[in-house]
């Protein structure tokens, strides 16, 4: 994951840890520092958790995401290639149903 994101990542939560556990943290010391990105982490857990902050758990989530994402033999290339550009994979079509109704007649 690219710095830029997880310095993001880190803003957003600090936001969050500052208006609803009162705590101050580095957000770019968090960006950088596993070690300190990790004990964040924790911290935004156990708020959540006293507080009842869905919301500080799930960014606390996507920290620990960015700095351990998945093994690269779990992400196909498409999928890399579609992450870089901010996209996801689609499903596959399933065929249409043959019982459906149709439109009947042409575009005017």
């Amino acid at each position: 994951m690219l710095a830029s994101e997880k310095l993001a990542i880190a803003a957003h939560l600090h936001v969050l840890l500052r208006r609803k556990a009162g705590r101050v943290t580095d957000t770019e010391w968090m960006a950088i520092n596993a070690d300190y990105a990790a004990e964040m982490v924790r911290v935004a857990r156990s708020a959540a958790q006293e507080g009842a902050h869905a919301d500080l758990a799930e960014w606390a989530d996507k920290l620990e995401q960015a700095w351990n994402p998945r093994p690269a033999a779990a992400v196909s290339a498409r999928e890399q290639a579609l992450a870089r550009v901010g996209l996801r994979a689609a499903t596959p079509a399933s065929p249409p149903d043959p019982e459906a109704p149709r439109y009947i007649g042409g575009l005017r």
